[in-house]
Parts: C-alpha cells; structure tokens; sequence
C-alpha cells in the first residue's frame, strides 16, 4: 500500500500443557515456550511497529510469590528489545549460576516471563497515543487470585464511553484514550462477579458472555488470568481474524493461521479459525474449550486481511491475492486497447507483488490465446521464423519502482517538504521507451491518493511514458473503519475527495447541505448508528466518473502525460475473496450500529472542518 495507514494489531496465545523438564527433554531447553512466543510475534510483526508486549501466568506458584508478570515496549525494534531484556534477565543468573538452564524449577523461580500461560501482542496504535503506555498487554491486578487479568487484542470498540457507564467507572485521563481500558473493566467486572459465585474458579465462559453482548466493534482478545486460565475470544461477525492448533504439548491461538504454521512446523488443515462468537477457553489443568460465547451474525471477516494486512506466505491469502490481480486484467487490456507489445507492468510497494503476478497470468492467458488464434490463422503456410518470432513474444515486466529508505528531512516548509517526499522512491532508468510505451502500475489499494501524487506519479512521469495506468487491487475506499484499521476521516479518502469534487462541479452542492442537515437531525435525536446517510454523496456518480476524478485528482497540475486508475470491482472482490465479506470501507454496509454512528459522525466533523477522529 503506497499510502501509509495504521495496519491490525497481533495477537499470540501459548499455553503450555506439560512440565518445563518434559520440554527440557523433548527438545533441548526450557525456555521452549518464550522460543514459540518470540516466533509467533517475529511471524506477525508486519502487524504492528508501533509497540510491543508480553505477559505471563506461573502456574502452582507458592502463596505470596508473584505468578503475574508484564513486559511492553515501544522501541524502534519492539519485538527484538522484549526478547532481549529477558535474555539478558537470564544471561545474569547464567553468571552466578552456570548451570542454570539445566534445571526447570530454578529457571521458573527466578526468570519472571517463564510461564505456562503467555500472551504477546504487536500494536499498531488507532486509539490513544504511541507510548509504551498504550501497548497490550493491560493488567488489573488484585489480592485474590482468580482476579487478576491480564488483556490484549487486535480490535476497536466504538462504544468505549457507554461501557464505563454501564459498571458505573468513572475513567480517568488514561482510561477515557483506551478502548482496551474499557474492555478490561467489563470483562473484570464480570470475572469479579463469577469468582464470588465460585472462589478462585470463576466460570470464564459465562463472564466473557455476559462482558461480549456489550461491545460494539470487531474483535480477537486474548485473556490471561490469575486461576491459571486463559481465553481468546472473537467477535460475532468475525471481523477480526483468529486461529487455533492444539495438540498434547501446546494450546495455540494467534492471528494468523500461517504464523502458527511456520512456529509448529504443522499443516494447513491442523490450524483451525476460531470461529465468529467463539471462545477458546482454556482451564488450569491444561484441558480447553471452545463455547459459543456469542450469537453468530452474517459472517464480515475483514476483506483487506486478504488485500493486504496479513501476511501473503499464507496458501489461500496467497492464491487469493493472485486472483485479485488475475480479475483486473480484462479492464486493463481494454485500456491499453489490447496493445501488450507498447505496454509496461510492474507494481509500486512491494506488498503489490503477488496481485502482480495475477495480473500478469491475466495478461498471459490472453497472449497466448492470441498467439494459438494467430497460428491457427496461417493453416498450412508456417515457417520457422514466423512461429519463433510469435512464440517469444513475452509480456513485458519491470522492476519501475524502487522504495527507498525512508526519508527523514529537517526542511519544514511545504514547498521543500514536498520536493523530498517525491524522492520516497526511485525509478529504473532505461526500461521505457518515451512516448511510445504505456506504464502500467499496480498498487494494493488506494486510499489517500497523497503518494501517489507527490512522488510516484511525478516519479513514473520522469520516464516519459505515452500513458500512465494506476491499478488498485482493492475497490474505491469509500467509508472510515472503526473495527481496527485507523481509518476514521472521510477527508482523508480520495475516493471522498473526489464525489465532493463532482459535486461542486456540477452544481449539485446542495446534495452535501441536505446530508448535513439529516445526519445533524440524527445526532440530535441520538439515532446517528440507525443509517449511513453518507452514502448519498456518492449516489450521483458512477463508479467509473469518480474513478475519473480521482485520476485528476493525482494527477500533478503541471504534468501533460495523462493518467487513468483502474478499481477492482465489489463483485470481483468477493469472488476472489469469497470467506472475507466485510467490505463496510468499500459499500459502507456496517456490520454494526457503531459503524454508521462513525461514518455520520465523520461526515459532521468533515463539514465543521475538524481534524479529529469519528470515534
């Protein structure tokens, strides 16, 4: 994705069914379960930069010994500074006590993160601020055993305020910039009130049932507590993606089915999804559930985990990427008129590239077919020369763009700040013939247009190509997320920009006061979650007008070579994405009230000139 936006947290779940001298046996060291943890993170950290933590649950620990322990950090490397501050923790007792490693019950006592219950997690910040703060895990901790939590997840709430109300928590500074504050009350709350029912016991699937019907949002949470239980629950819709592996040694859950895949070194089939409104709960004798924690609604898992957020080395995200690319190929040979021999293809991040490749096997398949076609056209008069001239013919692929280091300027001025953001990538001299070839570039989606206008477009421009086509393997983004991604402001999407754009073109700037008027009548009648009025900005307009407008809109004022963009269609998308519906950013259809609440409330703020989120 050319534009920069906030990705989805992680989230890594172990729990240890056997002693650490079983792992010691088995397989060398007992520091086995921190070794899957570090693995699990280190697979997912395309998930979050911004910060890092872990947390860990001692089981059988003598009364009064510490048996809840916590690590977060917000460092360039977060991942890497967690697992370096613990092994130097041990590097220490290794001084003293060489030997150390090779006894299991010494190891326990004295390094705090060896635990059988683990919980890692990797965060993009969308809500509240990027200090080690704000990173998960979140603990609450309390005398009595059984309540203490330990919380982290990959999600939005967009009721976060309404949750302090319903336990009646007046939140603090803190707690008011943490959807993950207001999660930790409800379900603590409820766990408080299931541990008095059953002392040090509580019955954690009826207290994640109670604390669940609450939020509103998308969801996987990881739980630790301090019975020795845990749990990993996902929300009804599915949104946030969540995945499971048992077998007699482990208990597994992270989100994404490749991470825990290459950690265990399992198959495909022997990962399991966690599915909408289940819970895995696991109990403190090792042995685990999965409850219906939640009424399972329509299914709208998150259709940009497959564009885009996890990670490709998964087989179906993999094939499904490639699918994306293969289903844009027939729009953009229509507009190269069929012409492949002046044609260039290439990607701009490199997270475009397996769309890439679909969209090259598009433009093959029809190669060839005009290849066979052209063959057959020749009936008996074929020569060596024509067949070998026609056979090598070859789509023509380049490496055009080339992302450099990320550049970091002192010069505050708009003027010299844009002139270096144009250098954010550079271009493969050499590879197009000026004013002959068209350049074709695919992107994974396009969301604020402000990169490709500022530097590819300029950047590809210097080439001198004939035509410039911009391909998204994503459709038009649309409507704010507030399930995750932190997308939440309408003037920041291009595609918006644009209908607006339209609007005022064609004097119809009265549609953008009458959607003020009903969604302020909304807000006032606290009815904004019943509808997405927004919608009706787009209405006038085609999919391909705005895509027009958008093509303008990235265009640099000063640049003669014209520029088309290319959308993925909503119908194309599901078909290659068929598992992952959830496409609100795209139709702005919300899984739930809270989405319309956002998107109307976006629009007020847009309107009001406020820079600030819908949520």
């Amino acid at each position: 994705m050319s534009d920069e936006i906030k990705h989805e947290c992680g989230l890594a779940f172990i729990r240890l069914r056997k002693n650490f001298s079983y792992y010691l046996q088995q397989y060398g060291t007992v520091m086995y379960g921190l070794n899957k943890l570090y693995l699990l993170m280190e697979k997912q950290h395309n998930r979050g930069q911004d910060g890092a933590g872990i947390a860990a649950v001692k089981l059988n620990t003598e009364p009064g010994s510490p048996f809840l322990h916590r690590i977060r950090s917000n460092a360039l490397q977060p991942i890497a500074d967690l697992f370096f501050k613990i092994g130097t923790e041990i590097r220490e007792l290794e001084k003293y006590q060489p030997d150390i490693k090779k006894h299991p019950g010494l190891m326990k006592g004295h390094v705090p993160f060896l635990g059988e219950l683990l919980l890692g997690h990797l965060r993009y910040g969308t809500q509240g601020k990027n200090n080690v703060e704000f990173c998960h895990p979140f603990i609450k901790k309390d005398l009595i055993p059984g309540k203490n939590l330990a919380l982290a997840g990959n999600f939005n709430l967009v009721n976060k305020d309404e949750l302090f109300d319903l336990i009646n928590i007046n939140p603090g500074e803190f707690q008011k910039q943490s959807d993950l504050a207001a999660m930790m009350e409800v379900i603590h709350h409820f766990i408080s009130i299931e541990d008095g029912k059953n002392p040090n016991n509580p019955d954690i699937a009826n207290a994640l049932k109670k604390a669940a019907v609450l939020f509103d949002g998308g969801f996987t949470v990881g739980g630790l507590t301090g019975n020795e239980s845990g749990f990993v629950l996902r929300d009804a819709h599915g949104i946030r993606p969540a995945y499971y592996y048992v077998n007699d040694e482990v208990i597994v859950a992270a989100s994404e089915r490749a991470a825990i895949r290459t950690s265990f070194n399992v198959g495909e089939n022997e990962v399991l999804e966690l599915l909408p409104g289940r819970a895995l709960i696991v109990n403190a004798d090792g042995t685990y559930s999965i409850e219906q924690v939640l009424e399972p609604k329509e299914r709208k898992a998150c259709s940009f985990e497959r564009i885009y957020f996890s990670r490709g080395s998964d087989e179906k995200i993999y094939r499904e990427r490639i699918a994306l690319g293969y289903h844009l190929s027939r729009a953009v040979l229509e507009a190269v008129d069929y012409d492949l021999k002046n044609t260039i293809f290439s990607y701009i991040p490199n997270t475009a590239e397996v769309a890439y490749f679909g969209l090259c096997k598009g433009m093959e398949d029809y190669l060839n077919q005009t290849k066979v076609e052209r063959i057959l056209s020749w009936g008996g008069e074929v020569s060596e020369e024509k067949l070998q001239t026609i056979i090598n013919r070859k789509i023509r692929q380049e490496k055009i763009a080339i992302k450099d280091v990320k550049l970091r300027t002192f010069i505050t001025e708009d003027s010299g700040r844009n002139e270096m953001v144009q250098h954010v990538y550079d271009i493969t001299y050499g590879t197009v013939r000026r004013n002959e070839d068209t350049l074709v570039v695919i992107d994974d989606s396009i969301v604020r247009g402000t990169t490709l206008k500022e530097s590819i477009v300029r950047m590809l421009a210097r080439l001198q190509p004939k035509k410039i086509i911009v391909v998204s393997s994503a459709p038009q983004i649309r409507y704010p997320d507030c399930y995750g991604i932190d997308m939440s402001k309408l003037g920041d999407f291009i595609a918006f920009r644009a209908a607006i754009e339209l609007l005022k073109e064609r004097n119809k700037e009265c549609i953008i006061t009458d959607v003020h008027q009903k969604i302020t009548e909304l807000e006032r009648c606290n009815k904004l979650h019943t509808e997405n009025l927004v919608r009706n900005i787009y209405k006038p307009f085609t999919t391909q007008e705005i895509s027009d407008k958008i093509a303008d809109l990235i265009t640099p004022k000063d640049l003669t070579i014209p520029v088309q963009v290319i959308y993925q269609t909503i119908e194309d998308l599901h078909e290659c994405c068929p598992t992952n519906t959830g496409d609100w950013y795209f139709t702005g259809n919300y899984p739930t009230p809270g989405g319309n609440r956002v998107v109307n409330k976006a629009f007020l703020n847009y309107v009001a000139g406020k820079d600030v989120r819908g949520y």
